[in-house]
């Protein structure tokens, strides 16, 4: 019997004809900001609703690009939660930048509202929203909090590409938005990609050139902080195939997060918020007591499991954080959060083991 692993890439990109594009690319000789990286931009910007997509080398290069897009800078203080693995807080710190983490909500386990509300006349530069695990968090209401305050949002988008509320796409909320196609991502390229998107003619215009060295012409840098962060023209060819596919694999993703929501309904354990629209399963994240007992039980039956994540921002060793707000959740989450297998590909059988295994777990004794 073989394991069910936590992630399959693989399985998601059976079918798809990657040889076709990837040999036109070849037979262009143009590599760096050619015309794949030109449609997919086109593309993306489409199929989120936004007026812009400006392509980088990676999703955490799109978290840095993007503050710096909003001159946040040394010193500044970011808003931002300290349960999301670290991401945004390593671009925040790259910038010269302070985090300032307020606590979760404890249903959706993203950025708390009324923590947002109650900090947010600190004046920070930015606040960064992250929809974590593919749950779109109340990014309505955390706009108006701080678009009433002036400070501009920044949408993490990385987990969560294709999650929708009353027609609006992930992304499309904020001031800015970033996205990882790192393989495993919902939207994965076959290596590293990011992207940053805006409706700002302007903001676009400075990502643009901080993303080529902070160019306004070439070997003319005209802005500080630029960088080399390009999406290459292979990868941009490859999501240009997998996009027109990525709502159906997202459907693929909620049905199995449907079929374990139902199935463990009555179980002693805390579910996703949501199967809806607005929740694109990248991670099933369930909440048990006794974590450590449950994964072993799971990885007895041969199912894998992951914890993400396991070390809440503020308590990282490699940053001291003078931390004023209290992150009562966040902490609690992180003792308690664990992954299951959620992707598509994942066969009927392979999901049924995984309920088994979970379910012998809970009722046979611990």
């Amino acid at each position: 019997m073989e394991n069910i692993v936590l992630f399959s890439a693989v399985k998601a990109n059976a079918g798809l004809d990657f040889v076709t594009p990837l040999k036109a690319v070849l037979d262009s000789h143009w590599y760096v900001l050619g015309n794949e990286v030109k449609l997919f931009e086109e593309e993306f910007a489409k199929y989120v609703g936004v007026n812009h997509c400006i392509s980088v080398a990676n999703g955490s290069d799109a978290l840095e690009l993007a503050l710096k897009g909003l001159s946040v800078g040394s010193g500044d203080s970011v808003i931002a939660v300290a349960n999301a693995g670290f991401y945004g807080s390593t671009a925040i710190h790259a910038v010269g930048a302070k985090p300032f983490y307020i606590d979760i909500d404890p249903v959706s386990l993203t950025i708390c509202p009324k923590a947002l509300a109650a900090v947010i006349e600190t004046k920070p530069s930015a606040v960064i929203v992250t929809h974590l695990y593919g749950q779109l968090a109340n990014i309505e209401e955390i706009v108006r909090i701080a678009s009433a305050a002036g400070v501009p949002v920044l949408e993490d988008c990385a987990q969560s590409h294709g999650a929708r509320r009353n027609g609006k796409q992930c992304g499309s909320f904020g001031t800015i938005a970033c996205f990882s196609f790192y393989p495993t991502k919902n939207l994965g390229a076959l290596g590293d990609g990011g992207a940053i998107i805006t409706d700002d003619d302007q903001l676009a215009k400075r990502i643009r050139q901080l993303r080529q060295y902070g160019w306004t012409q070439k070997y003319q840098v005209s802005i500080p902080g630029g960088r080399n962060s390009r999406l290459d023209e292979m990868q941009a060819a490859i999501l240009r195939v997998k996009l027109p596919h990525l709502d159906a694999w997202n459907e693929q993703r909620r049905s199995i997060a449907k079929r374990y929501s139902d199935a463990f309904a009555t179980l002693d354990m805390q579910l996703p918020s949501s199967t809806d629209e607005d929740y694109v399963a990248h991670l099933y994240v369930v909440r048990v007591k006794d974590r450590a007992a449950f994964a072993a039980a799971l990885k007895e039956k041969m199912v894998n499991t992951d914890i993400h994540y396991p070390i809440a921002d503020h308590k990282q060793p490699a940053y001291a954080v003078d931390q004023v707000a209290s992150l009562e959740e966040t902490e609690q989450t992180c003792e308690k959060v664990i992954s299951l297998p959620c992707y598509p590909g994942l066969t009927d059988q392979e999901v049924d083991r995984v309920i088994e295994a979970v379910t012998a777990y809970f009722t046979e004794g611990k």
